[in-house]
């Protein structure tokens, strides 16, 4: 009499595997909870001042855990600080390209528009008044000074290689020129920094940088 055949055996754990697709390390950061933090943040600023800005009340306020906080900012200063530039700007007048030195001037008077603001006037206060050492300090000159310098820094090199100004620019010393005026008015508060202000301190730094200076 012939053996039965035994029908083949199925291996059930082969399609398991194929249809759950791998896993990936750790949580995509998302852009929706990066603009929700910000905004959270904003709205503390306004309400406390950067002070109020802390990572508990970021993340209650913005309806998300703390390590996501802490995925895009170290502290709770650079959150501030971050806020304080996010604001959406304006969109240009017309698609037409600006030079570099245009570009710069734009992004002076922006800096100006950002401090003239309630909430910029109380943040420039309470960083005129903090300690050089303080965490505050630091992020400010970390996270936003020295960020506009090196935009700045490549602007200025741009209009060199665009013949606007001097092939021989130190360019450390023409972002003093610069940036130096603007920092000193915002924060000892001896004279008004808006557009005007910006305007001028932009056209008498060019004087000496410029190709006909």
């Amino acid at each position: 009499m012939p053996k039965p055949v035994k029908p083949p055996s199925v291996d059930t754990a082969e399609p398991i595997a194929a249809a759950t697709p791998p896993r990936a390390r750790g949580r995509p950061r998302s852009t929706q909870a990066r603009e929700a933090i910000l905004r959270a943040a904003r709205e503390l600023i306004a309400q406390a001042g950067p002070s109020g800005v802390t990572m508990e009340a970021v993340a209650a306020r913005a309806g998300v855990g703390k390590p996501t906080v802490y995925r895009w900012w170290p502290d709770r200063h650079a959150v501030a600080m971050a806020a304080l530039m996010s604001e959406p700007a304006p969109p240009p007048a017309s698609p037409r390209k600006r030079s570099a030195l245009a570009s710069l001037r734009r992004q002076l008077t922006d800096v100006a528009d950002v401090f003239a603001t309630p909430t910029g006037r109380s943040a420039a206060s309470l960083i005129a008044s903090a300690d050089a050492n303080s965490e505050l300090a630091k992020a400010f000159r970390n996270h936003f000074v020295l960020a506009r310098r090196e935009e700045g820094r490549a602007l200025l090199a741009q209009a060199v290689a665009d013949g606007e100004l001097r092939d021989d620019l130190d360019v450390d010393v023409a972002l003093d020129l610069i940036y130096g005026p603007l920092f000193f008015r915002l924060l000892l508060g001896h004279a008004p920094l808006d557009a005007a202000a910006v305007a001028r301190i932009f056209k008498d730094a060019l004087r000496g940088l410029s190709t006909n200076g």
